[in-house]
Parts: C-alpha cells; sequence; structure tokens
C-alpha cells in the first residue's frame, strides 16, 4: 500500500491505479477543483503526503501546476506520453500497470531552492535542443528520470527544480544516446 494519496484527474485514472498498486486516490475532475475536492487533497496532504500524478498532456500539467503551488511539499510521478498513450488518447487510464508502478518507483519533490546546475544552452551541446530528434530525446531522457517530458524551458526546469543530479542526468543520457548510436 502506497503511504501517500495519488492525486489523478478521474475515474479511469483510478481505475487503472488501481491495477496497478494498492493506493487511495482523490479525483480532481479535471481543471475545475471544487471546494470539497481542495478540502480534500488538503487533508491528505497534511496528514499523509499526496503524489500528484496526472496526465502528460497540457490539461495535466495545467492541474499539476496548480496543486503544486498549493501544495508546495507534494511529490511527483510522471508517466511517459508513449507509456500513457493508446487508442488514440493520451492518459494515466491508458498506461499499462507496470508504466505505473515504474512511474511511482521515481517519485521526486520539487526542492524550496532550485538549483541552476542545468541550462537551455548545454541542452544544445547535448543534442536535447535544436536537433531533429531532440524532443524524442529528452522525452526517453525525462522519462528515466522520472520528471516527464517538456519543452526545453520546462525539462531544464524540472532537471533543477527535482535535484537532478548531474551523474543522474549524464547516466540517463548515456543510456538513451547508446540506444539511438
Amino acid at each position: 500500500m502506497i503511504k501517500e494519496v495519488l492525486i489523478v484527474e478521474g475515474k479511469s485514472d483510478t481505475a487503472a491505479v488501481r491495477r496497478a498498486v494498492e493506493a487511495d486516490c482523490i479525483e480532481t475532475g479535471g481543471f475545475r477543483f471544487d471546494r470539497r475536492t481542495l478540502q480534500n487533497i488538503a487533508a491528505a496532504y497534511e496528514k499523509r503526503g499526496i503524489i500528484i500524478l496526472t496526465d502528460p498532456d497540457s490539461a495535466g500539467e495545467n492541474i499539476r501546476n496548480f496543486l503544486s503551488k498549493k501544495f508546495p511539499n507534494a511529490k511527483h510521478a510522471y508517466i511517459p506520453r508513449e507509456e500513457a498513450t493508446a487508442n488514440d488518447d493520451v492518459g494515466v487510464e491508458q498506461a499499462t500497470p507496470e508504466s505505473i508502478r515504474k512511474a511511482l518507483s521515481k517519485v521526486r519533490v520539487l526542492e524550496i531552492n532550485p538549483r541552476n546546475e542545468f541550462t537551455a544552452a548545454e541542452m544544445v551541446d547535448f543534442k536535447l535542443s535544436g536537433g531533429a530528434d531532440s524532443s524524442k530525446l529528452r522525452d526517453k531522457v525525462g522519462a528515466i528520470l522520472g520528471i516527464g517530458y517538456g519543452n526545453v524551458k520546462t525539462f531544464v526546469r524540472r532537471l533543477n527544480n527535482y535535484g537532478v543530479t548531474r551523474q543522474e542526468f549524464m547516466e540517463a543520457l548515456r543510456n538513451v544516446t547508446s540506444v539511438n548510436s
């Protein structure tokens, strides 16, 4: 049983999570949070902690950002977009139990004082920006690190905000580039 309460978007997400792990979930119902839902999330945050597991799309990112501001010590789990896509739909409900378990094994917490370890400029040097395959490479590195997919600005922010070390980053990059070589 996972100690923290998972915050997901809908009923189908809850069903998918429960096929993967034993966990309590709170559904946001999309971006329109009602007062009761926010109260339930706040209570879970205070008593057990929360893990935000939203869809790897723009709506999920908006929900994640909103909740991160309200609950700064929330944990974050990301399912890679390619592992959450089926039947022309993207979402937690499309992910396999293994993908959900893998995402939950890589939970990250936002750092109160983000570092400036990584820059957008160096992403060009690592071929994670400016190249034909840069987006795919960022997606793969983000999946290994458990920080999800993002454009270069978002990717660098997550590297710095989630405390990814230079060693972790370089190892993930080596894994991805050795596969692509």
